[in-house]
């Protein structure tokens, strides 16, 4: 019988996309997959190191696993904190048989290899992936970042955007073969900034475009704010999901500046307030930082006039996490952390409230819904693994869009049942 492996993923969808070329990887050297952490030769951890409380789940993981897995498997770590500590988790995790950071092959057999680079590197961006068992799949098409932004240490490990080729993009699109594609990168809207000669400016319109022609779906997350010009607006309305998540951040322009972003309150709700004007329908994600350095109580108030005022459909709120080599650790003015948490609080109860109502509006609407598995869809409103779902009847086909009525909300989640005579396509 052949080996098996276990794979473990935490962070982001971009780390899910880096999961998945190591699984194609695995699949193509004989392994095949299992659910069982315990039956397995080779067990992964696909691990984030954005802030620390992902460090800890990625510890606690990791722990876990070595707890259940057989002695005679292969503990692996992989991803940013692989990447970013490698050497110190090598001394720190004996219980790891391999820290491989990003692009370093993982070793199927038993001799120990503790530190990251040992080996020479693939290019994990550009490696083949199984077709997904979903409807839907992540695109990773660029990554890096060339961004400084105080707060954030991902380029220091991630290293500058690397954009990929078109025909690479979309051969992978045809690989996976769903009916939605969701576009990630750690700056969407920069991709092909970094080869103006080979991609052209503006290249992520034509992308967009691209893909759109080949499924029914296409979605894009993390869009830096500056970034959405009005034909990439008109590009994303064209493709029927008028989706738009935000990297805002914060909205106070002096506050924003010490984060090292651009943009203001003023300008933030002028692009939502245009796009609505073209879709009333359209939906906004954004993701807000509490607690950064400097930040004042009028920053705080701008926040939350911005948040009563903006009307976002989905809305995450995170307290600061301090970052080794992020130009955050240089401010003075840290925030308290129990003014952090009741400035959080604040925000996430008048949030919910607005994600409440605008969920209610739907009741009695008809809408198209994708079944992403049996009795689980989502509209074009509900990015995968993100925001709330639509709760269809389990006989609804997979795999395919169905219109059907909301007759229930509960909490983010839509409770919806077959429009008369709707058939699925």
């Amino acid at each position: 019988m052949g080996q098996k492996f276990y794979i473990e993923t935490l962070g982001c969808p971009k780390n899910q996309v880096d999961s998945e070329k190591i699984i194609g990887t695995l699949l193509a050297d004989g392994l095949t997959a299992t659910t069982d952490p315990s039956k397995a030769d080779v067990v992964v951890v696909n691990t984030c190191a954005f802030i620390d409380e992902a460090r800890k789940e990625s510890i606690d993981t990791l722990l876990t696993l070595d707890d259940q897995r057989k002695r005679s498997s292969r503990l692996v770590v992989t991803g940013c904190m692989a990447e970013r500590y490698g050497d110190e988790l090598a001394e720190a995790l004996p219980e790891a048989d391999q820290i491989a950071g990003f692009g370093v092959p993982i070793q199927v057999g038993r001799k120990p290899i503790k530190v990251t680079g040992v080996v020479p590197k693939f290019d994990l961006l550009n490696l083949p992936r199984p077709k997904s068992s979903s409807p839907w799949a992540y695109i990773k098409i660029a990554e890096g970042c060339d961004r400084s932004c105080g707060f954030c240490a991902i380029p220091s490990f991630r290293g500058p955007q690397v954009s990929r080729d078109v025909s690479a993009i979309l051969a992978e699109v045809e690989q996976v073969d769903v009916r939605e594609i969701v576009l990630v990168a750690q700056d969407l809207a920069s991709y092909g900034k970094d080869r103006p000669d080979e991609l052209g400016a503006g290249s992520i319109v034509q992308l967009v475009r691209d893909v759109s022609s080949m499924v029914d779906w296409v979605r894009l997350l993390y869009l830096y704010p500056s970034d959405l010009s009005d034909e990439l607006i008109d590009a994303i309305l064209a493709t029927g999901v008028p989706y738009f998540d935000l990297s805002l951040q914060h909205v106070s322009k002096a506050h924003l500046r010490r984060m090292r972003r651009w943009g203001d309150k003023d300008r933030f709700l002028e692009r939502i307030e245009r796009i609505r004007s073209i879709e009333p329908n359209a939906t906004f994600r954004s993701n807000f930082i509490v607690g950064y350095p400097g930040e004042t109580e009028e920053d705080h108030d701008q926040l939350l006039e911005f948040v009563r005022e903006a009307q976002l459909d989905w809305c995450g709120f995170f307290s600061f996490s301090p970052e080794e080599g992020t130009h955050a650790l240089s401010l003075p003015d840290h925030v308290e952390e129990s003014l952090m948490y009741e400035r959080l609080s604040e925000l996430r109860e008048m949030q919910d409230n607005i994600t409440a109502e605008r969920r209610d509006a739907l009741l009695g609407e008809t809408i198209q819904v994708l079944v992403d598995e049996p009795g689980i869809a989502r509209s074009f409103r509900e990015a995968p693994e993100i925001d709330g779902v639509v709760q269809v009847p389990e006989t609804l086909e997979v795999g395919r869009f169905h219109s059907v009525v909301v007759e229930q909300v509960f909490g983010p989640d839509l409770i919806a049942v077959p429009a008369d005579g709707a058939h699925g396509s």
